[in-house]
């Protein structure tokens, strides 16, 4: 693929980071930079995120994608994966934002990922030159762009000493707002999150929580709830937004056979209703 280079002062959607620390004179990108700036927000956190911290991070990212919302991120491992994966699933586009040159794409498991994110309309971006390796402490400068670059910036599960913390310093420093999903106080990957929310992090458990702040104007009058087709997907529907997860569980509270249970879940997996989180769990889209 093509690698282009432009300058963030001569892009109308790049000049936010102006006026951040070590702007950087030039960035190379491979894919498609908006011409006109557009809503960001940055989705980062833990690179071994819970199902809890999976579940939250496609949400956000999705719903938020879903009203025309960019998403930015770095390409790990976790949750920048499930971010960017998220805002192609809800046809949106999403930026990654390389600690390393634009032609290496590390992890390489998400060699795939990346060439998603360029056909979807959206693009890989470094600051470093084409053939720069990935080096630890190029992670942390990177993570000045990706807050940089955004309006806002969200974490959605991170420990006490998760490197994402850098990510949210630096939002801080440049005035960006900072939102973060609360989590169990007794989860190690949820430390960090608890941390920021006494230290003044807005805590966000919808996107409705984000968007009052940042673009009120984008709020909807009121949020739609998905309705089944039949009284047992409305009763699935009804289980989930009661916080049900587990599929047993749901065919016991829905009280029919394994085999009707089966064919109607697969069918609003199918219908985009529902979708799988590993391990027998179900959330709703």
């Amino acid at each position: 693929m093509k690698i282009n280079t432009i300058s963030p002062l001569n892009s109308k959607y790049l000049q936010i980071i102006g006026t951040i620390a070590k702007c950087p004179k030039k960035l190379y990108f491979i894919g498609k930079i908006p011409e006109e700036r557009i809503l960001t927000v940055a989705i980062v956190g833990t690179r071994k995120p819970t199902a809890y911290g999976r579940e939250v991070t496609h949400k956000l990212a999705y719903d938020l994608a879903s009203r025309g919302v960019i998403i930015v991120s770095g390409l790990a491992l976790g949750v920048d994966s499930i971010s960017h994966r998220a805002a192609l699933e809800a046809g949106g586009t999403t930026l990654a934002i390389l600690a390393n040159g634009v032609d290496i794409i590390y992890p390489a498991s998400h060699k795939g990922l990346a060439r998603d994110i360029v056909n979807g309309g959206g693009a890989i971006i470094s600051e470093y030159e084409p053939g720069t390796e990935a080096r630890s402490y190029q992670f942390l400068e990177r993570n000045r762009i990706v807050s940089g670059l955004s309006d806002a910036v969200i974490i959605t599960e991170a420990a006490i000493r998760s490197g994402t913390l850098s990510t949210a310093m630096h939002a801080l420093e440049q005035g960006r707002e900072v939102f973060v999903v609360p989590g169990n106080i007794t989860s190690p990957l949820s430390a960090g999150c608890n941390k920021l929310i006494k230290q003044g992090a807005h805590p966000i458990t919808c996107v409705e929580d984000i968007l009052e702040v940042i673009a009120p104007n984008m709020l909807r009058s009121q949020t739609l709830l998905p309705l089944g087709s039949t009284p047992l997907e409305s009763k699935i529907i009804s289980l989930l937004q009661s916080g049900v997860r587990d599929g047993d569980e749901l065919q016991t509270l829905s009280q029919v056979d394994a085999s009707e249970f089966a064919q109607t879940i697969t069918m609003m997996e199918i219908s985009g209703i529902i979708r799988g989180l590993g391990g027998n769990q179900w959330t709703l889209r």
